[in-house]
């Protein structure tokens, strides 16, 4: 396998971002929401990754943190750039389908910050995942069962800040009607079995990337799919008032 060089100043420069972009975002739009919590994700990445104690290989983990994040990214940079652009360049510049439930949502007033938290957790796990660590075995040359413990490695990470999400932003449980709808929608979710699945398609494109039609036709339904899910977890559910 070819030794990743995506030096920590990439990792360290996503964090920046991420920053700059939550600070410029009121508190109560749902990208600021979920920017908060990839933050919180990123940092502990970046922790890790300085102190050298969970990844088995930092410098492939730094590369695929960074083709991880710049999806997120990319995809709020072409919200922005398509809102005032003419009809063909909106076209060319549309976010991922995964990403458009939040980007379209995220001033709605009906909608928890828990829901944006997990539609964003949702989208960047099970579409953007997969397809960062195929960027991330074309650049180093490697196969992803190579990566396959710092992938779930990242996995735990996520999880933990999934947690922390749920112990932050939703109510507290006997707050929570027993037959409530947020009830429902938190439990329908699961962060072990988005995980799974994000395992689960790397495997499926890997398998198919010699094989480029179906490979675009795999890749569109994933992104379909998951952002069907998230637009499910978009649900409005509080009133008119602020959240």
């Amino acid at each position: 396998m070819t030794t990743s060089t995506a030096p920590a100043g990439e990792v360290g420069s996503i964090v920046e971002r991420l920053r700059a972009l939550v600070a410029g975002l009121p508190a109560q739009d749902g990208v600021a929401v979920f920017g908060g919590v990839y933050l919180t994700v990123t940092e502990a990445v970046a922790t890790h990754l300085a102190a050298g104690d969970v990844f088995a290989d930092p410098a492939a983990v730094a590369r695929l943190d960074v083709l991880f994040a710049d999806r997120f990214l990319t995809a709020v940079d072409a919200a922005a750039a398509a809102a005032p652009a003419p009809a063909s360049t909106a076209a060319r510049a549309r976010p991922a389908a995964c990403w458009r439930p939040l980007l379209e949502l995220r001033r709605h007033p009906g909608i928890l910050p828990v829901q944006f938290a997990l539609s964003g957790i949702n989208a960047h796990v099970e579409h953007d995942l997969p397809l960062a660590l195929l960027d991330t075995c074309a650049v180093l040359g490697c196969a992803p069962d190579d990566l396959s413990a710092d992938f779930h490695r990242v996995n735990d990470v996520l999880a933990q800040v999934e947690a922390q999400v749920r112990e932050r932003l939703a109510p507290a449980p006997a707050e929570l009607e027993p037959d409530g709808p947020l009830l429902h929608l938190l439990s329908s979710w699961s962060i072990d079995a988005a995980r799974d699945a994000a395992w689960a398609s790397t495997l499926t494109l890997w398998e198919l990337r010699e094989r480029p039609v179906a490979l675009a036709a795999a890749s569109g339904a994933l992104d379909d799919g998951t952002g069907l899910v998230c637009r499910c977890l978009l649900t409005p559910l509080a009133g008119p008032g602020p959240h």
